[in-house]
């Protein structure tokens, strides 16, 4: 069963950063998100099992489709597996909340919003604007 983070969320900008209570609310939001998206790829492996030919040709081709496009959302999702886990990790070795580029707080309201964030706000979008320059040349 999920364990579900704290009702009254201690994402208060007056406590210490990334306090015990923090990583908590994290882990276990990282841990209920990371079970949901297990939960969907199995649902998914059976709906794949289901192996009901189609007579008419249209609803063959439709299934066919939905197929590609519920393995597309899936490789996502398995893409987002492993940087859940590797928040986890983050979490249990003390640099988790703490922008990879700068070292400073990420923030918690990001946080909360992408808790898999690596980066703060403006070293992503200082690395968005990289990619934008040579995806363009």
């Amino acid at each position: 069963m999920s364990q579900k983070p704290d009702e009254c969320s201690p994402l208060e900008d007056s406590e210490t950063f990334m306090n015990p209570k923090q990583l908590e609310y994290f882990k276990v939001k990282l841990i209920n998100w990371r079970d949901q998206i297990l939960r969907e790829c199995s649902d998914t492996i059976t709906d794949l099992q289901d192996n009901q030919v189609e007579a008419d040709i249209i609803d063959a081709a439709a299934k066919e489709a939905d197929y590609k496009l519920t393995l597309r959302a899936r490789n996502r999702d398995f893409k987002l597996l492993k940087k859940i886990e590797e928040a986890l990790v983050r979490i249990d070795n003390g640099t988790y909340g703490y922008c990879e580029e700068t070292g400073e707080p990420i923030g918690l309201k990001r946080l909360d919003a992408r808790p898999i964030a690596t980066l703060g706000i403006e070293a992503q979008e200082r690395h968005e604007r990289e990619e934008r320059t040579h995806r363009d040349i």
